[in-house]
């Protein structure tokens, strides 16, 4: 007969070791340690594009009239977290005037880019919307999604993060024609890192 310790410690061992195995498994998931996870070194190493991004800022957001106008500044929270135990980049905007929206951002090392899916909130996303882009040689990440002018003309809606410091950063988002000589913004964003 097995004394009631031995027993204890052959039915704990591996519940332990499958604790430290699964603990194992997200160790660059978002923790008290990291409250915005951490990059997986086993990642491409273009998930440190956003790596100045990581945290979270204050932000003023700005979009166009139809008039073509600009409309007041509104407040948002814009953050931004590993996922995906590191290998993907999650952010989260809250605006002041109870709108909401993310993204999802993966990098695809066969092709050299960024996907980015995006959802919002009070505009439900009944099938997210996808850009595709990459971080320039000067710096600035860039996304594009097709997108026809209303007048027909074709295009892309064009985002751009830009002015990437450790202190902040800049976004834009604008309608260009194929050969990106005719711009025409609708969105900007300016923020300052918080956290």
């Amino acid at each position: 007969m097995t004394p009631a310790p031995i027993k204890t410690i052959r039915i704990l061992l591996p519940i332990l070791l499958v604790c430290l195995f699964v603990q194992g498994q997200d160790s660059y998931e978002v923790s008290e340690e990291h409250p915005f996870g951490q990059a997986n070194p086993e990642a491409p190493q273009q998930i440190k594009d956003f790596e100045k991004l990581i945290g979270l800022c204050d932000c003023l957001s700005e979009s166009r009239n139809q008039d073509k106008s600009w409309n007041a500044p509104v407040k948002m929270t814009w953050k931004f977290k590993y996922i995906m135990n590191g290998m993907g980049v999650q952010d989260e905007t809250i605006k002041e005037d109870n709108t909401y929206s993310g993204s999802i951002r993966q990098f695809d090392p066969d092709s050299k880019k960024w996907y980015v899916h995006y959802y919002s909130h009070p505009k439900i996303s009944k099938q997210l919307s996808v850009w595709v882009g990459e971080k320039t040689e000067q710096g600035d990440i860039v996304l594009y999604k097709d997108s026809t002018a209303p007048n027909g003309t074709e295009g892309f809606y064009r985002l751009t993060f830009y002015d990437i410091a450790d202190d902040g950063f800049k976004w834009v988002g604008e309608w260009t024609d194929t050969s990106e000589m005719i711009v025409y913004p609708t969105w900007k964003i300016s923020c300052k890192k918080r956290l």
